[in-house]
C-alpha cells in the first residue's frame, strides 16, 4: 500500500510554520486521491457507455459521485482552521492554486470525453433528451441522463462549499495564493458539464401541461 511513502508526503513538525499546516495539506492531498479515483471511474463509465453497456456505466457514476460528496463533507475540516493562523501558513503556499488541482484538471476532461459520450449515445438510438425524460424512468437513457446530471449537481455543490470556505477563510474581495480574485470562485458555481441536461428542464417546464397558465401556484 506504500503507505510509508504516503505518510511522509506531509510537511515534518519542525518545517511547519504552524501546527494547522498538517491539517490544510491532508485535506488537499485526501482531496487529490478521491479525485483520482472519481475521474478514473466517470473514463471508465465513459467507456462503457460507448460500448453500449450503459447498465454497466451507473455504478461506476454513483461511485464517482460519492467520492466528491466525500470531499466535499471533507471541507468541514477546514472550519477549524482559524483565520489569521491561516495568514501565517500562507506564508508557505508559495503560488499553489486550486485551479492547478491535477485532480480538478482531470474532473473537466474526463465530464467532457463522458458528455460526448452521451450525446452520441442518443444519436445512435434516434433519440432526444426530451423524449428520454417524456418516457419511462427506467429506461437506461434516463437513468443515465439523471446519472449525469447528479455527477454535475455534485460538482457544483462542492465548488458552492469551497466558495464558503474560502470566504470563511480569507473573506471576499481578496486574492488567493496565485493572485486569483476570490470573487472568480462565485462564477464557477454556474458552470455546467452538462448544459443540454439542464436546458432539457425548461423544455418540458415550457411545453407541460401548465406551459400556457399565466399564473403560476405553488
Amino acid at each position: 500500500m506504500n503507505t510509508d511513502v504516503l505518510l511522509s508526503l506531509q510537511r515534518q513538525p519542525e518545517e511547519r510554520v504552524h501546527r494547522d499546516e498538517l491539517l490544510f495539506q491532508i485535506v488537499h492531498q485526501a482531496t487529490e486521491l478521491w479525485l483520482m479515483l472519481a475521474c478514473t471511474e466517470v473514463g471508465e463509465a465513459a467507456r462503457r457507455v460507448r460500448a453500449g453497456d450503459i447498465e454497466a456505466a451507473l455504478p461506476l457514476l454513483t461511485r464517482a459521485e460519492l467520492a466528491v460528496r466525500l470531499i466535499t463533507d471533507e471541507l468541514d475540516m477546514l472550519r477549524h482552521l482559524s483565520p489569521w493562523d491561516f495568514q501565517m501558513i500562507r506564508t508557505v503556499l508559495g503560488n499553489g492554486s486550486g485551479f492547478e488541482s491535477p485532480g480538478w484538471r482531470q474532473v473537466r476532461q474526463v465530464s467532457g470525453t463522458l458528455e460526448s459520450a452521451f450525446r452520441d449515445a442518443l444519436r445512435d438510438r434516434n433519440q432526444t433528451l426530451a423524449e428520454v425524460y417524456r418516457g419511462s424512468p427506467t429506461q437506461p437513457l434516463y437513468l443515465l441522463a439523471e446519472a449525469l446530471t447528479t455527477w454535475d449537481d455534485r460538482v457544483t455543490s462542492w465548488r458552492i462549499r469551497h466558495y464558503r470556505t474560502v470566504l470563511r477563510t480569507i473573506g471576499d474581495g481578496v486574492v488567493g495564493t496565485q493572485g486569483t480574485p476570490v470573487r472568480a470562485l462565485a462564477r464557477l458555481i454556474d458552470h455546467r458539464f452538462f448544459p443540454d441536461l439542464w436546458r432539457v428542464r425548461t423544455e418540458l417546464t415550457r411545453t407541460g401541461p401548465m406551459a400556457e397558465r399565466e399564473v403560476w401556484q405553488p
